[in-house]
């Protein structure tokens, strides 16, 4: 995406599985900065929505366009980090340098972009440690600093913080800030409603399949909700 995250656009957007419709038809336009929290409960569509507007499947009717162009020729200018993500039996630098070997990056650059993205997740000081020896926030980060490494444009988390502690959830929230406040774009899956509060500038809600609300953090908050979605904050869904 040359040039830079300018928008993101689905239009009439479907999955469907065995002619039943899963999700959609979504219609929205998101937010080309800052921190986008995907809401909903089990089943919602989250992560539906998220895989589809990665590129990782075809919509089934409809499409998703970044910068005009389909998600799959765009998605090498993403980083999507899975709630659990996987490990390899290496060190925590071998682990964040791995996407750059794929890539074909010459080793100066791959070392040069490690060290940056190392110390982006504050983790320099386990660099030569066991991958396997982390803890599991440290896990997260280390994850967080393999999908950094690569320089994306956007970078979408589906659940990071689901198994972490509160003090290592603190840690993980304040590396995305840092990651959005320094320009790239930030999608987030959580059920956490007050990580969503702490973080998003705007939201997403999701329910049934499809988008129940597209609101401003702020106003999303601020405001009393009705319906299904009150009732996903107030813990009935």
């Amino acid at each position: 995406m040359k040039g830079g995250f300018k928008s993101l656009m689905l239009q009439k957007a479907e999955v469907s599985r065995n002619g039943k419709r899963l999700l959609g038809p979504l219609n929205l336009t998101l937010a080309t900065s800052g921190i986008t929290a995907i809401l909903g409960h089990n089943g919602a569509g989250k992560s539906l929505f998220m895989y589809m507007a990665h590129g990782q499947f075809t919509p089934s009717k409809g499409s998703v366009l970044w910068n005009d162009l389909s998600a799959e020729a765009t998605r090498s200018c993403r980083s999507f980090m899975f709630q659990n993500a996987p490990l390899m039996r290496r060190s925590v630098t071998a682990n964040v340098e791995f996407p750059l070997i794929a890539q074909g990056v010459a080793k100066p650059d791959r070392q040069t972009r490690v060290t940056t993205a190392l110390e982006q997740a504050r983790l320099s000081h386990r660099a030569t440690a066991p991958a396997a020896s982390l803890s599991g926030g440290e896990k997260q980060r280390m994850a967080l600093a393999r999908a950094l490494v690569t320089r994306p444009q956007v970078i979408m988390l589906d659940e990071p913080s689901a198994s972490l502690d509160p003090a290592s959830t603190k840690e993980l929230e304040a590396n995305v800030r840092l990651i959005a406040d320094s320009g790239v774009k930030v999608l987030i899956a959580t059920h956490d409603l007050m990580q969503a509060r702490r973080l998003a500038d705007d939201v997403l809600v999701f329910g049934g399949g499809s988008l129940l609300v597209q609101a401003a953090a702020a106003d999303f908050f601020g405001q009393p909700q009705t319906g299904p979605v009150a009732d996903f904050l107030a813990g009935r869904l």
